[in-house]
This record gives C-alpha cells, sequence and structure tokens, in this order.
C-alpha cells in the first residue's frame, strides 16, 4: 500500500492560549475527496491554514510526499502542488476571467526577466504554453463566455467556478477547498458537484473540503472527517458519519 499524499501528526494551534487545533491527526490518500466538517469554530479553516502556510502550528506535523510543510512559506508550499480555492474570493476584480486564471500560472513561468524585456522566443513560447492550458481550463469550466469579462462584472456563481479555475492553473496534486458551495443555488451547487467529481475522475487531483451544506458532502465525499472545539471526534465513510452518535450531537444536535 503506498504512503498517504498528505499526513497531519498531533496538529495543536492556539492563539493567545484558545485552543484552535488539539492533537489533530489526519491521513489523505492520493485521488481522494475528503470533506471535513464540524459547527463553527471547529478549527476547519484553521487546519486548512496550517496546511498552506499561513498559519504555524505550535505543535505537530504536516507532510505532503513525505516533505515537511510546517515553517514553509506559502508560496513555496504552493510550488509544491498545494492549491486553495478560498471562502472569500481572491480574484482581481479588474482583470479578465483569463488573466484571473493566469495568475494561477504565474510561479510556473521558466523565463528570466530580460527575456520577458525584450519579449524574446522564450518568452512568446512560454505565453503561449500558459494560456493554452488556462484556455482548457476554462472549457473545462465552461467559462468560454466569460473569458474576456472583467470579473467584477459577473454573477456570484460564475465567480466560484473562477476561482476553482484559478486554482486549478496551479496544476494541483492537493487542492483544498473552503466551502466552494457557500452562496450557491440548488443548481450551481449541482453544477459544482459534477465538476469536483470530474476533477477528482479526469485530472486525478487530490482534494479536501470544508463544507456546511452537509447533503452536498455526504454524496460526494469518500471520506468525511469531523472536528469539534479544535478535537477531530470521527473519520469515517460517509455512512459511517451519518450514525456516528458523537458527530449527530455535536454537529446538528442530534439529527442528520
Amino acid at each position: 500500500m503506498s504512503a498517504p499524499l498528505l499526513e497531519i501528526g498531533d496538529l495543536s494551534l492556539s492563539f493567545a492560549g484558545v485552543k484552535a487545533l488539539r492533537d489533530v491527526s489526519l491521513s489523505i490518500n492520493e485521488g481522494e475527496l475528503v470533506a471535513i466538517i464540524g459547527p463553527n469554530g471547529a478549527g476547519k479553516t484553521s487546519l486548512f491554514n496550517c496546511i498552506s502556510g499561513a498559519y504555524r502550528p505550535q505543535a505537530g506535523s504536516i507532510r505532503l510526499r513525505g516533505d515537511e510543510l510546517v515553517g514553509m512559506k506559502p508560496d513555496r508550499i504552493a510550488s509544491l502542488g498545494v492549491a486553495r480555492m478560498f471562502q472569500n474570493l481572491a480574484l482581481f476584480d479588474h482583470l479578465t476571467v483569463l488573466e484571473n486564471l493566469l495568475l494561477g500560472r504565474h510561479y510556473r513561468y521558466e523565463t528570466r526577466w530580460w527575456h520577458d524585456l525584450f519579449w524574446s522566443p522564450r518568452t512568446q513560447h512560454e505565453e503561449v504554453r500558459h494560456r493554452r492550458f488556462a484556455e482548457e481550463i476554462i472549457d473545462f469550466l465552461n467559462l468560454e463566455l466569460y473569458r474576456k469579462t472583467p470579473v467584477g462584472i459577473l454573477p456570484y456563481g460564475v465567480l466560484k467556478r473562477v476561482e476553482l479555475g484559478r486554482a486549478l492553473c496551479m496544476e494541483p496534486s492537493l487542492l483544498l477547498l473552503d466551502e466552494p458551495a457557500a452562496g450557491l443555488n440548488q443548481e450551481e451547487t449541482e453544477d459544482l458537484a459534477r465538476y469536483l467529481l470530474d476533477i477528482k475522475e479526469q485530472m486525478g487531483v487530490t482534494q479536501v473540503l470544508i463544507e456546511h451544506e452537509l447533503r452536498f458532502v455526504l454524496e460526494l465525499a469518500d471520506r468525511v472527517a469531523v472536528l469539534d472545539f479544535g478535537q477531530k471526534i470521527a473519520d469515517g465513510s460517509p455512512s459511517e458519519i451519518k450514525t456516528n452518535v458523537a458527530v449527530t450531537e455535536a454537529y446538528v444536535g442530534g439529527v442528520l
């Protein structure tokens, strides 16, 4: 059996004495779609912030294919293949959809400033290569209609797809999805679920998602981990989580 893609061991994080995470351990295998659920304040986003390098935990380890991420800067973690779709959209309103997606390619550019200054053949080749990849993501997410439109005038559901596309343009091996269905209507949520399954099946990208929409999670995820007051209280298949008494009491007051 191959080693997990991501291994989190005994992770603890505190802010001024308030414990956001308490000895959290979690393994994510290649190709899995794992959901992390829990009440507000359970530590879900704090866990994502530790993985992506925004927070540095006081104890524990986070290993991606054996590389220790704790202590690494966010840009270095991104270069190792960790991308994130933010709950609060991290897009540039005055740039077009295509331009926002190309921002996800910036660390993959392989030119030097003097090549760029003189618009050398190498720079031209890089520009074509990265634009071609971004156009493929536009096709994948059905964004063709909006490719030249500034994102600031687009509806919220489309913006969520653009945010997802920007993350995919990084060619991640691990995709962190922070409440991707938040603010979406039923049709948009169903479309998003299909995109996430296609990302898993067609691209082979491992995904970890935080989500409050339980039906969305239980129908989509391979495995579900549950946090409560910074501790992991359950980890199992959707059917196991449905019947876990500790989960139903902590999360929805006894009814799941």
